[in-house]
């Protein structure tokens, strides 16, 4: 799940990545949060390492978990995070 960003480590409110019907905060101008997808080649459901905070799938197949940071603007939401023009070209990104 994603989450805010303020003066501690992941702060409320929490971003869920699926529907649900749960209140946890409200965003305003200047707040600051993430969003954290996840890709799973097999099923969703995770198991926690004993480290407590190492995840895996149960079914041991391939994931991979992305992170963006956004902020809330007048306008709307600006991303914090990602590719700007002089970022680097991935080889599946260059023409053929």
């Amino acid at each position: 799940a994603g989450h805010g960003i303020g003066s501690v480590f992941h702060a409320n409110p929490t971003v869920l990545h699926y529907r649900n019907n749960e209140r946890s905060g409200v965003m305003e101008k200047g707040h600051t949060f993430t969003i954290e997808p996840m890709i799973c080649e097999g099923t969703p459901e995770s198991v926690v390492w004993p480290d407590a905070w190492t995840a895996a799938t149960k079914d041991g197949k391939r994931s991979a978990q992305f992170e963006h940071t956004l902020l809330i603007t007048d306008d709307g939401v600006e991303a914090l995070t990602g590719k700007i023009e002089t970022s680097m070209k991935q080889p599946w990104e260059s023409e053929s």
